[in-house]
């Protein structure tokens, strides 16, 4: 086969110039393909070769179980987590963090998902951001990224589960002591813990559940797989979604946004539309 020459120079959206040169004709179209992608939602320098992320899913075991669903408190906010249940949760894996940047990308560049969200807080299209959680995504394309890993989104049981280290009685990820910035990026001095931004996934170790997710609670509130009702009484027990009529998905776990410590609390629940997209938004898979 002869060989020669190629130039193809990629116009980033943000306005710097890759120059790229092939020295053999059967250049693949995969990876124009994926060049093409990766301009769509990167500056230079701050995507993964062909999609392939530098920190890949990370799946962690967590053992099934029963345990005590919602909360008898009196509390403000918490009407919605009542009555208390028991729930039998089966064993399932969790990713170990939120999905970020760079793992979404890949599959954007192979054509699995569409291009999130940007702007306001939104972390795509961000320099230096490839390890943030990925925001900016409504719950169709959160789940359509979960089928893509062959996973899906957590049942708001089984996330609550994992939020206490595999049903404890305790309201954060760590235990039962208030959130500080030591442990989760909140508002703590100003947003992010004074970032004004979301930070890097497992930023925050000290508050990782005894399994070991990061991020359980702040960064990035997180979807989950149930249609929101306004209470547990047709809850199920057996730790599946509730996939009943509604109009909004449940999201759990509080953001870098929130200065309210109530929203961080592992039995917080929360819901919005299924079609929105927020920079306080992200998600989290199963299998």
């Amino acid at each position: 086969m002869k060989k020669f020459l190629v130039s193809v120079v990629v116009i980033w959206m943000t306005g710097g110039v890759y120059a790229a040169e092939f020295s053999d004709l059967a250049v693949k179209v995969a990876d124009l393909k994926a060049m093409a992608a990766i301009s769509k939602g990167y500056v230079a320098g701050n995507g993964p070769s062909a999609g392939v992320p530098t920190q890949p899913v990370e799946w962690v075991t967590i053992n099934g179980g029963k345990f005590t669903m919602g909360t008898d408190s009196g509390e403000k906010g918490f009407e919605n987590a009542k009555p208390i249940h028991e729930v039998a949760i089966k064993t399932f894996d969790m990713s170990k963090t939120a999905v970020t940047v760079e793992q979404y990308a890949e599959c954007v560049i192979k054509g699995g998902c569409t291009e999130p969200g940007t702007g306001y807080y939104c972390n795509w299209g961000v320099a230096g951001q490839q390890l943030h959680p990925i925001n900016c995504v409504d719950w169709d394309q959160a789940s359509k990224y979960a089928k893509f890993k062959g996973g899906r989104l957590p049942s708001e049981s089984e996330w609550e589960y994992a939020a206490t280290s595999g049903g404890k009685n305790q309201k954060y990820p760590w235990g039962n002591d208030e959130p500080t910035c030591d442990k989760a990026v909140m508002n703590e001095g100003g947003s992010g813990c004074g970032t004004n931004s979301t930070m890097p996934v497992c930023s925050k170790p000290a508050g990782n559940t005894a399994q070991g997710l990061c991020d359980m609670a702040g960064n990035v509130w997180q979807w989950v797989q149930d249609k929101y009702q306004d209470s547990y009484k047709v809850a199920p027990t057996d730790g599946s979604a509730v996939e009943a009529k509604g109009s909004y998905r449940v999201m759990r776990g509080g953001s870098f946004h929130n200065n309210f410590v109530g929203y961080l609390r592992a039995d917080y629940r929360n819901y919005i539309f299924p079609g929105y997209r927020y920079g306080t938004l992200g998600f989290r898979l199963a299998r």
